[in-house]
């Protein structure tokens, strides 16, 4: 059923650009071509490859964009046509960008969940049109009477459209009425062109010509999380393990571990996500450091999945019993937080699979089973699956495996190297979970060739990681901030991990506390959902020789850590991480994708960037804008000009407003033009809230 809009307040979305719902009519019976009367290209949001929907996440702001023109000169609108899951539609009129391009842009945030239907609309816009020439002619002098009946006409069929308000149908009425007075003159004539009051009559009802409608096309929007959160990674082993008397250790099982929760929840993270759970298997087991042989006590790599307790449905049992894992997660849903769970499609040489489907994996020419490799790298305690020997059986385990976690209430799933699996299994797999659990959420940890992560997204990841790790000067980080909200933010989320259990980049190694502040400034701000590895708030920056991982790297042993004792010693980050994620949840600004604005600075290693949001798409109503400058460089003290077009927050170039430091709570007036100085070993961000103008 088609309903009508009442208000930019829907309960299904937000939008500055509502008009009420109209039928699309267009006179057009022939010639029936493929470009249209008025053509219509270049849709947005899109996937550029496949037939695959793009995506937002509920309470994300969109913009809704398409290439629209005609000949000559005479003015045109466009309008999207939005129907919700439930059926409800609405129309919103798009604003010309002057870009050039034709482009004509709108922004909606959905708020309901589901395949949402659109299509553009364009028309002739007779009243802009004649409005346009009227305005020229009559202060001109020329044609000024037929400009003048033409626009009485125009008011004489409005005001017959019995959908208007009578209000407003009166008043065009006496429009028309007022423009064929012969006392009235050309000034009198140009106040009734230029009435704000008529153009918004027109605005929200056009009398529409040419009529040319678009075609059909979706949109997925999936549950927030989906698209906003902050993840801690922690290894239930390590939380709460000892070490005995004997030298040994005995592991943290899942209800130490939920002693943790409590100091992860109070530093604002959203998402706690578990390596897997699994039992490892004892073939080929990698010691410390990934030696090749471990020793007694040496837990092994969690990656290294299965052993005679069972496979990818067996919890080890020196973490606990699945009660004890059902436990964990309602104790983080107490908490406010859910937990993710590792999917890594692999199997140890002692997973069952190995002896009961041995047709799983690939058998070299001497009999033995090709163990996983990524080169350098060498996982002799790995199996990779072979997809292609069984198919059918691989997908359905896969499936019942992934049934089997979200039974137990798990709802995401970070997915380990998704890259080396068939893009078509994905596609398969997320879109089959997705029917039965909506609500699932799949992260892709790949870190290889753009095509192929973006393809991953494409076909239904929800979440991505991405280059962020290795992008750390100010031009790097440019390009790449706005690539990822602007390029590929139809269909790709990028979660902006800091560091993993296998990634401790040369930029923490080296540069020393300010670079760890630096980092997550920019991972928290810069999209809406970031994440950390356990350590990071206690600056674990020691490599393993000649490699990106952390020495003593926890996915080979134990690894016990004085978290209370790191904050009373004011050594940890953890003060700021809280702080970062406080303010994350006060701004809506920062919980979008798709509104970070790129700006400048004349010093090469200060970065700035903003994120705007309209108050028509704020859940609070209210208009949020924050302003981040860093200096990516660890090492130094900067000072610089910082350059702003202000312009994209309501300011025009010149004016000044109040901005506040979120972090020290100073505050200044500034402009479009700005002194900073920033110093890495002290305070080496600003975030900054322009604060609402009175």
């Amino acid at each position: 059923m088609v309903t009508t809009t009442r208000s930019a307040r829907s309960r299904l979305w937000r939008s500055a650009s509502a008009i009420p719902v109209r039928d699309a009519r267009s006179p057009l019976t022939e010639p029936q071509t493929t470009s249209g009367r008025i053509p219509l290209a270049r849709f947005a949001p899109s996937v550029p490859w496949g037939d695959f929907r793009p995506k937002a996440f509920a309470g994300e702001a969109v913009p809704f964009r398409v290439t629209a023109f005609r000949e000559g000169h005479d003015r045109i609108g466009v309008q999207l046509r939005l129907v919700a899951p439930t059926g409800e539609e609405s129309l919103h009129r798009l604003r010309p960008l002057a870009d050039g391009w034709d482009q004509w842009q709108t922004e909606v945030a959905m708020l309901e969940h589901g395949v949402w239907r659109f299509r553009f609309e364009a028309f002739g816009d007779d009243f802009a049109t004649w409005r346009h020439a009227a305005d020229v002619k009559i202060a001109a002098g020329v044609d000024a009477a037929l400009m003048r009946e033409l626009g009485a006409r125009l008011f004489d069929t409005a005001s017959a459209d019995k959908e208007r308000p009578a209000a407003e149908r009166r008043s065009l009425a006496a429009a028309a009425i007022t423009l064929r007075q012969t006392t009235l003159d050309d000034a009198g004539a140009l106040e009734i062109v230029r009435d704000p009051a008529i153009a918004e009559y027109f605005r929200s009802r056009p009398v529409m010509s040419l009529v040319t409608v678009g075609k059909d096309l979706e949109l997925l929007v999936e549950r927030e999380r989906a698209g906003v959160g902050a993840w801690y990674e922690l290894f239930p082993r390590s939380e709460g393990a000892r070490r005995k008397k004997d030298g040994s250790v005995k592991s943290g099982t899942f209800r130490t571990a939920m002693k943790r929760l409590p100091d992860v929840a109070a530093m604002g993270f959203d998402v706690v996500y578990l390596p897997p759970i699994h039992p490892i298997g004892l073939t080929n087991r990698k010691g410390r450091n990934n030696s090749l042989e471990a020793l007694p006590g040496d837990p092994g790599s969690p990656y290294a999945i299965g052993g005679p307790e069972g496979g990818h449905d067996a919890i080890h049992p020196e973490l606990g019993s699945p009660a004890d894992f059902r436990a964990f997660i309602r104790a983080a849903e107490r908490e406010g937080m859910e937990v993710a769970l590792d999917l890594a499609l692999q199997a140890s040489p002692d997973h069952p699979w190995v002896a009961e489907h041995p047709e799983w994996f690939t058998v070299l020419p001497d009999g033995t089973i090709a163990y996983a490799e990524n080169p350098p790298k060498k996982y002799q305690d790995i199996y990779p699956v072979n997809f292609d020997t069984d198919p059918a059986g691989i997908y359905a385990e896969v499936l019942r495996i992934v049934r089997h976690w979200v039974a137990q209430g798990v709802k995401i799933f970070r997915v380990d190297n998704p890259h080396t699996k068939p893009l078509q299994f994905w596609e398969w797999l997320i879109a089959t979970v997705n029917a039965e659990s909506p609500d699932v959420i799949f992260l892709s940890e790949a870190f290889t060739r753009p095509a192929v992560m973006q393809s991953l997204a494409a076909v239904g990841f929800q979440q991505s990681y991405s280059y962020f790790t290795w992008r750390n000067t100010k031009a790097e980080l440019e390009e790449f901030l706005s690539s990822i909200a602007h390029e590929t933010a139809d269909y790709m989320r990028p979660n902006l991990f800091v560091n993993t259990h296998d990634i401790l980049t040369e930029y923490l190694q080296y540069g020393g506390r300010a670079a760890y502040r630096i980092r997550a400034a920019i991972a928290a701000t810069a999209a809406p959902t970031y994440g950390v590895y356990a350590g990071y708030e206690l600056f674990e920056n020691v490599a393993r020789p000649g490699s990106e991982e952390n020495i003593d790297n926890e996915k080979y042993e134990y690894k016990f850590r004085d978290w209370a004792g790191a904050i009373e010693r004011g050594d940890s980050l953890a003060p700021f991480l809280t702080r970062l994620n406080e303010i994350r949840r006060a701004h809506p600004a920062l919980r979008q994708l798709r509104n970070l604005s790129i700006h400048w600075s004349d010093d090469d290693a200060i970065l700035v960037y903003a994120k705007h949001l309209e108050a028509a798409l704020s859940p609070e109503g209210r208009s949020d804008t924050i302003i981040v400058v860093i200096n990516t460089d660890a090492h130094s003290v900067r000072q610089t000009m910082v350059h702003l077009d202000t312009r994209v927050w309501g300011v025009e170039p010149g004016e000044p407003y109040d901005v506040e430091d979120l972090i020290t709570g100073a505050r200044w007036t500034w402009s479009d033009h700005n002194y900073v100085m920033l110093d890495a070993f002290t305070e080496p961000v600003h975030i900054l809230h322009v604060k609402e103008r009175r």
